[in-house]
């Protein structure tokens, strides 16, 4: 084995997946170089992926949403859920999940901070993953080395050195960083080199097996364009656009799969998985971080990249400042302070739906009646509306964030607008066609509703300080309405880091808080 030059980065990227893909970009969204690398590997035949509308949201910052969206499924492809006893059996239920563009007309005329900047889009996998891969060779802030597989992680006095194999396996490299963030999915080599163990969720296990195939049966075709689940029973089969493909997850012990389609198939992949849904213990050990499914294992019961792009944002900016120097070590201290509670969150919502699944299959085989069946799921919070969940989504126990007394408003049925502090802002549209969110700086912005302008020095004197905060006055009413605050500070990610009415004496304390630095 050749041994090849030490290389230096300031922060190295292990795996190129769509969390690594998103963390390496959003260090180039701020200047900030790193080195990803990626030991590659065939692509799920049938993967899709759901990317939500607080994804789309964090990727137009980015620049991207418009060319997901071009690759992605066509904007007017919904989604069915089915509920079936059997296949050969009319439906219990069905639920439908409104397309992208059955949404953008139900909010074209919504300005009150409910409407979202951004919508879902489904996505093949492969397509995400071939766009993001051309974003990170196209970018000349991240070095992208592709066959390259780690080996070993050892921390430094200064950081932190990777081994890592390349695709030619003659070679042994040496990677040097301040950071690492494994990124390298459920089976993370940095999580283990890390010594960090993962958390299943307690009670009894159920494993299940996916398996992708092909299959021309008529009686799985959708009721129209889109796509469509299937719950037939105790197994579930997801519909993909590809013609005939689908997947299909059974739980072990139920039989074989053209057995309880009673049609050939042909299987193009098998994966088996439970559903422990383990999450780290920790996301961070000093300076190795986890992102994406080396931090929490969902896949393949949730079929979204969502907990990973949203890892990925927030540790991305807050390794940026600490590298730029305008950043605290509170910082990075707070990515696991927010993102592990909401890892646990989503797990309790797979959980669940997990279990209404089961719950059905058990009641079916039981001879429950179909309207019975109905009844039972429409009482499920299971298959309550979810589709304002992530814009909800708010920091409730962060260091970096200046809380106020009392208790933030509880989330509505949809979208609940407001500015309190960890929250997601309020996405607004100007009265000039334009977003809100598109207003923002790259790092923190003061969004300044006085009418006097009486932000703007307090803008000056975190810049005087050399902290980035960009100014933003405004006279929107639609703004106005649903912001609660004349003067609200909004952090890179787009939450709010801190609200008030007027200027404070204490205004150095609130820089100290937000931007994780301790007064000297």
């Amino acid at each position: 084995m050749v041994t090849a030059t030490v290389w230096q980065t300031p922060v190295l990227v292990v795996g190129a997946g769509t969390a690594g893909s998103v963390l390496a970009l959003e260090l180039a969204h701020h200047g900030v170089a790193c080195m990803v690398i990626d030991r590659g590997g065939a692509a799920e035949p049938v993967g899709l992926a759901h990317l939500g509308g607080r994804s789309m949201e964090l990727l137009r910052r980015l620049g991207l949403a418009a060319a997901v969206r071009r690759a992605g499924l066509d904007a007017d492809a919904a989604t069915d859920l089915v509920w079936r006893q059997r296949l050969d059996r009319p439906p219990v239920l069905i639920a439908q999940r409104p397309s992208v563009n059955q949404l953008r007309q139900l909010y074209a005329t919504v300005n009150d901070g409910s409407a979202p900047a951004e919508h879902h889009q489904p996505i093949v996998e492969a397509r995400l993953g071939q766009l993001l891969r051309g974003c990170l060779a196209a970018s000349p802030l991240v070095d992208l080395r592709e066959g390259w597989t780690a080996t070993g992680v050892r921390v430094t006095p200064d950081g932190v050195a990777v081994t890592a194999a390349d695709g030619s396996g003659e070679a042994r490299h040496t990677i040097r960083a301040r950071y690492v963030v494994g990124c390298d999915g459920a089976a993370s080599t940095v999580r283990r080199c890390a010594g960090i163990e993962l958390d299943a969720l307690a009670g009894a296990h159920v494993r299940y097996r996916a398996i992708a195939f092909r299959s021309a049966d008529l009686a799985l075709h959708s009721r129209g364009p889109g796509l469509s689940t299937l719950v037939v029973g105790g197994a579930t089969l997801l519909s993909r656009p590809q013609r005939h493909l689908w997947a299909a997850h059974l739980p072990l012990g139920a039989g074989e799969l053209g057995e309880f389609l009673g049609s050939a198939v042909e299987v193009l992949g098998v994966q088996d998985w439970d559903d422990t849904l383990p999450v780290a213990r920790l996301y961070r050990r000093g300076p190795v971080f986890l992102a994406g499914a080396a931090a929490h294992g969902f896949a393949p019961a949730g079929d979204t990249p969502d907990p990973g792009i949203g890892d990925a944002v927030n540790l991305g900016w807050k390794l940026a400042a600490l590298h730029l120097g305008w950043g605290g070590p509170a910082l990075l201290d707070s990515y696991e302070a927010e993102r592990r509670p909401r890892a646990l969150m989503d797990r309790e919502l797979l959980a669940r739906g997990l279990e209404t699944r089961r719950r059905f299959g058990r009641l079916a085989a039981a001879g429950a009646p179909a309207d019975y069946l109905a009844g039972f799921l429409r009482g499920e919070p299971a298959l309550a509306d979810d589709l304002g969940s992530g814009y909800c989504e708010r920091y409730a126990a962060s260091p970096v964030i200046r809380y106020e007394r009392g208790h933030p408003p509880p989330p509505g049925p949809r979208i609940t607008p407001s500015t309190w502090p960890g929250g997601r802002a309020p996405a607004v549209r100007l009265a000039d066609g334009g977003q809100f969110f598109d207003r923002l700086g790259p790092q923190f912005t003061l969004v300044d509703l006085t009418g006097g302008g009486d932000g703007r020095a307090l803008a000056a004197a975190a810049r005087s300080r050399g902290l980035p905060v960009a100014h933003l006055p405004l006279d929107e009413p639609a703004v106005r309405a649903c912001w609660g605050r004349r003067l609200v500070l909004v952090r890179p990610d787009q939450h709010v880091a801190w609200r008030d009415d007027a200027g404070l004496d204490d205004w150095d304390a609130v820089l100290d808080t937000v931007f994780g630095r301790q007064p000297d």
